[in-house]
């Protein structure tokens, strides 16, 4: 694990993506596993593995974490944390304002 977080921090040394200057289907495809390990929210293995010595893959990140499709993408089937960041059903993208679990269960409660 070590070894793929070391080459990944020299690639992204280099060019600000993974493929280049451009986010690609490649960040899409691996940020949320890379991303969960840097940001300690999957594995648990952070601390061991060092992840904050990596400064180059921490900034691409959090780069694509801040970025609002990817916050609203992580909300989709959430079924943990902040009632407000979970969308357990998404079929319309007025989903985002209207459906997530908080609004759900003030509706329920209402009833």
């Amino acid at each position: 694990m070590k070894r793929q977080l070391d080459v990944l921090d020299r690639q992204l040394a280099r060019e600000p993506f993974i493929s280049g200057d451009s986010y690609t289907i490649a960040d899409i495809a691996i940020w949320p596993w890379y991303g969960g390990l840097m940001k300690n929210a999957a594995f648990n293995a952070a601390e061991f593995l060092n992840v904050s010595s990596y400064e180059n893959l921490m900034r691409w990140t959090n780069e694509i974490g801040a970025r609002e499709a990817v916050k609203r993408g992580r909300m989709v089937n959430q079924l943990f944390g902040a009632p407000s960041k979970q969308l357990r059903e998404r079929h319309d993208a007025s989903d985002f304002e209207t459906r997530t679990q908080d609004k759900i269960e003030a509706q329920l409660q209402g009833t």
